[in-house]
């Protein structure tokens, strides 16, 4: 049954200095997350660049490489509209890839392996004063068997008709020493005509594979603002309790553990979900639907917020949802051609991600929303932010299942990019600190109710 809570008063609620330390750790945790961000690449335009995609039974990749040096080696035109120029460097791919199999060679034990290519397209890189266009040429090498890690390669295109020129290898994808969506480090430069190199892949390592998946999971969170979006509406409730109405929790510590409680329930639901679909009991829906349906989930836990049907049990919603939001993630690794083994590393590492991601999200924004939660500005300020998130969320929903653009990532992408949103965040802050301030100076504060006294025995 339920019990008349007892209010509880203002004196429960930490001082600003004790949030701006809690603040200040989350922040300096933020900065290591920073440090360890990949820088992009940038392609200048005086190289070419060679990305290998290496699983245990395929090797593969793409050559990106600038239109001047294809059109001055192989007297090409390559002019007019990007469709024009696309259309010509296909018409004339038999004539690139036959000079391409002089200078771009593997070998393994000197045997000379074939090389295959596909259909080419375009990409932009950040040159300003040169044609800054380059051509990508999918390739790949044919195997007999499991994959060599130790080859010979090479790849001397243009040096030796351009000056100047290098030719820079990257290992683009190794699941299995770590190495996953790599765009700036190389491991080997051609620079002189007729030059070999020796590649070593290295020995696969499953504990550089799981810290790399972290590294994406944290940065699937910095990226991804459906994401943020589901914490966001997780986090409007937690510094309330559900007796009757919504009012004002009490405690910090209680409320912020019952938050991160929500989200580790989230982060168990989608370890299940991808789990089973890397042992390929679950079969994964179109990713359309389950698009879709992380969409939705946003928008009804939105919904909950504003007429709870399960009230002070959010986790049971989080959970429910974290099954089709895992659904989303076995889908980013299912379709590779790589070991269960090394795909399930690859997944558990991701999910740990995931979890820190979303749990610096929630210590970043949790201060400032329970300052403001025993003001007269958050009831409104609680419905118009539910109210938000549901449309946008509707929005996103609607775009997946039609695929339409409405809009939505162009409105919402900007406000959450990653550092940028801690510009946001650190206002909220501060004003949350105003606005409290404000309102005890006022004797205006809401009185907050104990978790613990909702519930009757």
């Amino acid at each position: 049954m339920i019990s008349k809570a007892q209010p509880v008063f203002a004196h429960s609620t930490p001082s600003i200095p004790s949030i701006t330390k809690f603040l200040t750790m989350v922040l300096a945790l933020c900065a290591i997350v920073l440090a360890t961000a990949q820088p992009a690449s940038a392609h200048t335009g005086v190289q070419s660049y060679i990305y290998l995609d290496v699983t245990e039974t395929s090797l593969a990749g793409r050559i990106e490489a600038p239109i001047p040096d294809l059109r001055d080696t192989l007297e090409l035109d390559l002019s007019g509209s990007d469709e024009q120029i696309i259309e010509e460097i296909n018409d004339e791919l038999d004539t690139i890839t036959d000079y391409f199999s002089d200078h771009f060679v593997f070998q393994v034990d000197g045997e000379t392996l074939p090389v295959s290519y596909d259909t080419a397209s375009l990409f932009f890189s950040d040159a300003d004063e040169i044609d800054d266009n380059y051509v990508v040429f999918p390739f790949e090498v044919e195997t007999d068997g499991p994959v060599a890690r130790e080859f010979d390669l090479q790849a001397d295109f243009f040096i030796e008709e351009i000056d100047d020129r290098e030719n820079w290898l990257l290992i683009g994808n190794d699941w299995q020493t770590g190495v996953i969506e790599n765009g700036f480090e190389e491991i080997s430069r051609f620079t002189e005509p007729g030059a070999t190199e020796s590649i070593d892949l290295g020995e696969p390592n499953r504990f550089k594979n799981f810290i790399s998946s972290v590294k994406l999971g944290v940065n699937h969170i910095q990226t991804g603002p459906d994401h943020i979006l589901f914490v966001l509406v997780l986090l409007l409730p937690s510094v309330l309790v559900f007796s009757g109405s919504w009012k004002p929790s009490a405690s910090f510590g209680s409320a912020l553990w019952r938050v991160l409680k929500i989200a580790t329930m989230f982060t168990v639901a989608h370890s299940i979900t991808f789990t089973l679909a890397g042992l390929d009991i679950l079969p994964l829906p179109s990713s359309k639907i389950v698009e879709s349906i992380i969409a939705l989930s946003i928008a009804v836990a939105a919904l909950h917020n504003l007429r709870p049907i399960a009230a002070n049990r959010e986790w049971l919603i989080s959970f429910v949802f974290g099954l089709f939001h895992g659904m989303g993630f076995a889908s980013l690794i299912s379709g590779l051609e790589i070991s269960r083994s090394t795909q399930l590393v690859s997944l558990l590492g991701r999910n740990v991600g995931i979890e820190i991601g979303q749990s610096i999200v929630i210590l970043l924004l949790f201060p400032a929303l329970f300052l403001l939660r025993r003001t007269t500005f958050y009831r409104p300020f609680f419905v118009a932010g539910s109210l938000l998130l549901a449309v946008v969320s509707l929005g996103w929903m609607i775009e997946r299942l039609f695929e339409t653009d409405l809009g939505m990532s162009a409105v919402v992408d900007p406000v959450f990019a990653w550092p940028r949103v801690l510009i946001w965040v650190a206002i909220l802050t501060i004003a949350a600190a105003v606005v409290w301030k404000k309102g005890d100076q006022d004797d205006s504060l809401l009185p907050v109710v104990e978790p613990a006294e909702t519930v009757a025995a």
